[in-house]
């Protein structure tokens, strides 16, 4: 797996590489996950030590306040354990409504996340205890992205 610093327009972006296949590259930013298509497929039998592929950083809102890239990327590593609560759509989250190590049921609402000038309640499919949140208020996800865990 390599890992990547980059800065695009003042925003710290971590990105790691965890597979690539053809011209798909499964990537991390910052935590999250991505599948980004390369423009040439890169044959790992003919490159054992990889190169880094050209990785765009994908487009989205400035965040009200500076990303800090390592301190978000943190949790998303220990986000593996339990079930995600991920963003159903692109938006910003505008409150966090739980704690880690609070206990929730299935149907509480976790998160509120803004998308297209709307509020969206994102609420739980899960029972159980929090175990990480990856994302803060002000920060903004792309669908599919881990917001939090509940073991």
């Amino acid at each position: 797996m390599n890992k990547y610093q980059y800065k695009v327009k003042g925003v710290d972006y971590e990105v790691e590489i965890a597979e690539v296949e053809g011209n798909i590259a499964k990537v991390n930013v910052n935590g999250i996950p991505f599948e980004v298509e390369l423009q040439k497929p890169i044959n790992a039998a003919k490159h054992p030590t990889m190169t880094a592929p050209k990785v765009v950083a994908p487009k989205v809102a400035a965040p009200a306040a500076p990303v800090a890239a390592p301190a978000a990327a943190a949790p998303a590593a220990a986000a593996g354990a339990g079930n995600a609560i991920k963003a159903p759509l692109p938006g910003t989250v505008t409150e966090v409504k739980v704690q880690v190590g609070q206990q929730v049921n299935v149907g509480d609402t976790v998160l509120v996340l803004e998308a297209m000038k709307m509020a969206n309640n994102i609420e739980s499919d899960y029972a159980g205890q929090v175990t990480s949140i990856v994302v803060k208020q002000g920060e903004t996800v792309m669908e599919g992205a881990v917001l939090l865990t509940i073991a």
